[in-house]
This record gives structure tokens, C-alpha cells and sequence, in this order.
């Protein structure tokens, strides 16, 4: 589990291991990265805001770039397709906002993905046959900058546009009850408006990077070492004025320039992650495992890991089952935190398999017939026993 495992997969595109941004790779991404997110919230580290900041660009970016890869090679804009990527995003966090009684905002990360994942379902099913022309897909990349210009640059748009959703959307923070519903999701979503069309832009240029990595690798010895070394310095140089000039700002100063910024660190680590062969062979298999439930255990730090006392309530306070042992009680809510997250994400996929068949939507509808109805017969049922007297 904790080891380095040496992969050898096959490209897609070349038919080599050139293993460029791989999905080993991006799985091992997601998880340091949330070792330090929940690590952030569970001690509290505000000093590292603005590196959160980038981790969160990067979920959205890889958001960009791995939808960006499925539909552009599968071609596969089915039904069936569409609503097991809605069910995994959405599933959990919609059972915990029933019985919780918590907005969907308050875990902000699911509507955010939620949303850029339908911006790019969208930019690529419409007009999907002609994906392959190279004028049509920059139309369609040029028409997202203008979309999110539009939508979150325009005073005024954001409200017009969002208003009638608000009761979906809409958070009211009881430690900030004078904000406006919207407030949250104008400023989650602001952050990162634009990141996830960078991550389809390095998804569409990932054939031509690969080719060119293939052939650098089978250049000569001196050549190689003298290119990579020149993108790894470059790399260095650009990563260091960027923490410089950037990073080091406060909170609010930050903010404002993040939307515009937050790609040049995600670059520098893409250039220096894949700068040589050994380094896209491996991974760290312990962060790769938590990777694939990041969903899982974003949702979950809220009510395991760390509590609240109300609705709606950001968690403020640690679970504690060993009070007077700190170190003891944070190894052992750990690994019941873990340990029920996993669970969630086998079940959630498991679940997923059994509602929405792959290559049957007849069978798909009648699912989701079924759910509706129960569903608006437990909503009226709980409703009668709302009003029942105490």
C-alpha cells in the first residue's frame, strides 16, 4: 500500500508506455492532495489558504481534462453514460442533504464539479460529429471563454442567470446569516471559472505532447538531457516568480488574481511530474488509493472526522472518542473515517451498477420512474409526520 509501483500502460493515442499524465499518475495527484486539504481543515492551517486554493483548481482542471478525454476518444454521449457520472457525483452528498437537512452547498466541491462537468458534456455533445475538425473544436473552446466572461465577468449576469435556482444553490451560513444566498456559489464557482477549459485544452493537445515525448525519448542521450533539463529549469524559474509574486499574497489579494493564475502552478507540476520516463513509470500507491475516493472522503470529513452542531453549520469542532489523547483519538477517528469512506465508494458504485444499466434505457427510465415515485411518496410521508404534534 505504501510502496512506489512501476506501471507499464499502453497509450491510447501512440501504442507506447509514454504514460504522459496517465491515470495512475492523476490518482496519486488527487490524493497528496487531499491529505493537505483535510489536513487544512482537521488542524486548521490557514497559513496554507492559497495552496488549497490550487489544489481545488486542480480537482476542477482534471474535471476539464478527464471528461475533455473520455468523450473526445469514446465518443460515447449516451444516456446511460451521462447519469452514472450524475449519480456518482451527486448520489452521496443528495442522501446527506435529505437526512441532514443541509444545503447543497455547504459541500461546495459537488455542485462545482457537477457544473463544469456538464459545461464540458455540453461543449463536446453538441455538434459531437464534428469533434474531429480542428476549426470547430476551437470554436467550441473560444465559445467557453465567452460563456464564462459572460456569465461571471458581466455585473448583473450571475444573479439573472442563477436567481431561479437559488433553492438548490442557494447557503445560508448560520455563522453568516447577512449574506446573500447566492454568495457561496458566486465565489466558489468565480474561483475556478476558468480552469476547467485548460484542462480540456491540455486534453485536446495531450496526442500531439505524447508524440513529441515519444519522440524526445528516442533521441539522443545528449539531446534528451539537454531538452528536458531546459523544460525542468524554465519550469522552476516560472513556478518560483508565480510564489513569488502571487502565492505570497493575503487571502483577499489572492483571490482576485487566482481565477487568472492558478494554471501556471498546475503546469510547472505537469512539467516537472512528467519530466522523465522514470518519473511517469511510478507511483505512490497509498495516495493513488485515496484518490479514487476523494468524493468520498470530502463529504464525509464534515461529519465524521470534524462535527457541527446545526444545519448547515461549517465544522468547527474534531469527533472525539479518546478526549484527553489527541494524537490517539485523531489515529483512531482517522481510520474509522477512512475505513467508512472506502465503504461508501464501493457502495455508491455498487448501487450505481444496479439503477442505471449501461445498454438498456428502457430499463434506465423505468429506474428512474420508480425513484421518482418513491421518492415524492417518502418526501409526502415525512411531511404528514413533520406536522404531527409532539
Amino acid at each position: 500500500m505504501t510502496s512506489l509501483k512501476k506501471h507499464n500502460d499502453k497509450s491510447a493515442f501512440s501504442g507506447k508506455s509514454i504514460l504522459y499524465l496517465n491515470r495512475h499518475q492523476t490518482e496519486e495527484w488527487k490524493g497528496w492532495m487531499q491529505v493537505l486539504f483535510l489536513m487544512y481543515h482537521y488542524f486548521a492551517a490557514t497559513e496554507i489558504y492559497n495552496a488549497i486554493r490550487v489544489f481545488i483548481a486542480a480537482y476542477v482542471w482534471m474535471t476539464g481534462f478527464g471528461n475533455f478525454s473520455y468523450y473526445y476518444i469514446r465518443k460515447d454521449f449516451s444516456v446511460a453514460r451521462f447519469a452514472q457520472m450524475m449519480w456518482r457525483l451527486n448520489f452521496f452528498v443528495a442522501f446527506c442533504c435529505i437526512v441532514l437537512n443541509n444545503d447543497y452547498m455547504l459541500y461546495y466541491i459537488c455542485p462545482m464539479h457537477t457544473l463544469f462537468t456538464l459545461m464540458v458534456y455540453g461543449a463536446l455533445g453538441i455538434g459531437h460529429q464534428y469533434n474531429e475538425i480542428r476549426s470547430v473544436m476551437a470554436l467550441k473552446i473560444l465559445m467557453c471563454f465567452l460563456v464564462v466572461i459572460f456569465v461571471w465577468e458581466v455585473p448583473g449576469v450571475f444573479d439573472i442567470l442563477w436567481s431561479p435556482f437559488t433553492s438548490l444553490l442557494g447557503y445560508s451560513d448560520p455563522a453568516k446569516p447577512d449574506l446573500p444566498r447566492l454568495h457561496e456559489w458566486h465565489f466558489r464557482s468565480g474561483l475556478d471559472r476558468y480552469i476547467w477549459i485548460v484542462g480540456m485544452i491540455y486534453a485536446y493537445f495531450h496526442p500531439t505532447v505524447e508524440k513529441w515525448m515519444d519522440k524526445l525519448e528516442e533521441s539522443e542521450a545528449k539531446h534528451r538531457r539537454t531538452i528536458k533539463t531546459s523544460i525542468a529549469t524554465v519550469a522552476i524559474i516560472v513556478g518560483c516568480l508565480w510564489y513569488e509574486y502571487i502565492y505570497k499574497l493575503g487571502k483577499v489579494e489572492y483571490n482576485k488574481l487566482h481565477p487568472y493564475t492558478s494554471w501556471i502552478p498546475i503546469t510547472v507540476y505537469i512539467c516537472l511530474r512528467n519530466c522523465t520516463q522514470q518519473l511517469r513509470n511510478f507511483s505512490l500507491t497509498l495516495f493513488a488509493w485515496l484518490g479514487k475516493v476523494t468524493l468520498e472522503t470530502y463529504i464525509s470529513q464534515f461529519h465524521i472526522w470534524l462535527r457541527s452542531n446545526v444545519p448547515n453549520g461549517q465544522p468547527k469542532w474534531l469527533l472525539s472518542f479518546i478526549p484527553d489523547y489527541p494524537l490517539l483519538n485523531f489515529m483512531l477517528t482517522t481510520a474509522v473515517y477512512l475505513l467508512i469512506s472506502y465503504r461508501l465508494f464501493e457502495l455508491t458504485n455498487t448501487l450505481k451498477s444496479a439503477f442505471i444499466p449501461t445498454r438498456d434505457n428502457q430499463k434506465l427510465f423505468h429506474n428512474f420512474i420508480a425513484g421518482a415515485v418513491i421518492s415524492v411518496c417518502l418526501y409526502c410521508f415525512s411531511y404528514i409526520l413533520v406536522q404531527i404534534p409532539h
